[in-house]
């Protein structure tokens, strides 16, 4: 029975997840074609996030005391509703951009609820000698989502216009939420008898906190993180479509065809990291990876000019993910008591994810106002960049791709020789550390 719950919760949320992926990216080619903006995609990013790192730091005490199933219904239920309210919009032709930036401050909020009541349900649903199994499946199946929505959203758009994908979108919302409501049993689904206050929540925050800061090699791959994050998201997590789009024309189909293939590449990661045996110090696999993503990646973008080149460099950048992000998972859930992992790991999101919608905007603006207009400039300097970098239209974000990929390059090697960090990713050594750690936030 609980195998059967957790299929169809599993299959009702992918079905969700790539409409919402759909919605998304037909509201990229829509603001693109509005504006031709870098800085109005960045927004696009930036509102998402802000309220979701606000939020995520408090979000975690509230799953743990409310019901799991209740905080998915009512955010799927919000969802649902901001996009009737967009689709009416879209049909009446009133819609504009700073409706869209709205939905995504909506969803950015909802959210930090949904991911983690979503991780809970799935605890509830999956006995724990399983849990492996299922984190493989869910990593493949948001994967095959990349690869397939980018072309997805770029045929639907072409035959059914954004109104069609945004009706496709509310269908497929209807489904989980329907899905959600009468299909789903959870049996041990309970209400913490601590009640909600503003106390609570603060306490709660304050110990994760305090437990980050506490720990150096904890302290320093959350910052080392947001470091590595603020670099991406400069670049390749924002001004990405960007530089496609620019290079490409306006042909939303090489938009699709590139995405899809960075797609790929986290599944062909996810693959790899399943079969193949993994550095032992996770530290190690960490920046190791994280520099080979940021020279090959990052670099190799800037230097693209053609599709087959940006594939290529797509490729490189996206396959090390999943063996940077199972290496930090390992460390922390290693390091990090049980008993206070979810306060911690709020705590994480919120210092680790600070940085994305600071480099997010700082972004767009630097790619629009500053290297945009600095290519676009008759000098011998420039001259000789555009040889690297080619002239025209994304030159100047190219240039950007190739600093953030050196800087990123020289952050994860100085992690990497780092003594903290290196004692840090020796997972398979139980350290009586922890129980000292324990001692100190209590």
């Amino acid at each position: 029975m609980k195998k059967n719950n957790y299929i169809l919760f599993w299959l009702s949320q992918a079905v969700s997840q790539l409409g919402t992926s759909l919605t998304g990216f037909a509201l990229i080619f829509w603001i693109y074609g509005q504006t031709k903006s870098v800085m109005s995609l960045s927004l696009m990013i930036f509102c998402h996030y802000v309220p979701y790192v606000i939020v995520s730091i408090f979000a975690g005490a509230v799953v743990d005391r409310s019901k799991k199933k209740k905080i998915l219904v009512v955010s799927d239920f919000i969802s649902f509703i901001i996009t009737t309210l967009l689709l009416v919009f879209f049909m009446t032709g009133n819609v504009t951009i700073w409706m869209v930036y709205m939905v995504n401050i909506v969803n950015g909020f909802t959210g930090a609820f949904q991911s983690p009541a979503s991780s809970m349900v799935v605890k509830l649903l999956v006995d724990k000698s399983k849990l492996e199994k299922v984190s493989g499946l869910n990593s493949f199946t948001s994967s095959l989502i990349t690869v397939i929505t980018p072309v997805l959203a770029a045929s639907f758009k072409a035959f059914i216009g954004v109104g069609g994908i945004l009706v496709l979108d509310m269908v497929t919302f209807a489904f989980a939420f329907l899905v959600l409501i009468f299909g789903i049993k959870l049996k041990n689904d309970k209400v913490s008898q601590d009640s909600i206050t503003v106390k609570s929540l603060l306490e709660d925050t304050k110990v994760g906190i305090r437990y980050i800061w506490s720990n150096q090699g904890i302290k320093t791959l959350i910052m080392s993180m947001a470091l590595i994050n603020l670099f991406s998201r400069l670049t390749y997590e924002n001004t990405l479509t960007a530089l496609i789009l620019f290079r490409s024309g306006g042909n939303e189909m090489v938009l699709g065809v590139v995405s899809g293939v960075i797609g790929f590449g986290g599944i062909i990661g996810g693959i790899i990291v399943t079969v193949v045996p993994m550095p032992r110090n996770k530290s190690k696999q960490l920046y190791g990876f994280a520099c080979l993503s940021f020279l090959l990646g990052d670099i190799l973008m800037g230097l693209a000019t053609t599709p087959v080149a940006m594939c290529i460099a797509g490729l490189a950048a996206s396959l090390p993910i999943p063996m940077i992000v199972a290496a930090q998972n390992v460390m922390m859930y290693t390091h990090v008591p049980d008993h206070i992992q979810g306060r911690v790991f709020a705590a994480r999101n919120t210092l680790q994810f600070f940085t994305i919608p600071i480099g997010t905007l700082l972004g767009g603006y630097l790619a629009q106002y500053v290297f945009e207009p600095f290519m676009s400039q008759q000098s011998s300097n420039i001259i000789l960049l555009s040889s690297l970098v080619g002239s025209g239209a994304g030159s100047g974000i190219g240039l950007m791709f190739i600093i953030t990929g050196i800087l990123g390059s020289i952050l994860c090697l100085f992690c990497y020789n780092n003594k903290v960090m290196h004692k840090l990713g020796q997972v398979h050594v139980i350290s009586n550390q922890i129980k000292e750690d324990i001692r100190s936030i209590n």
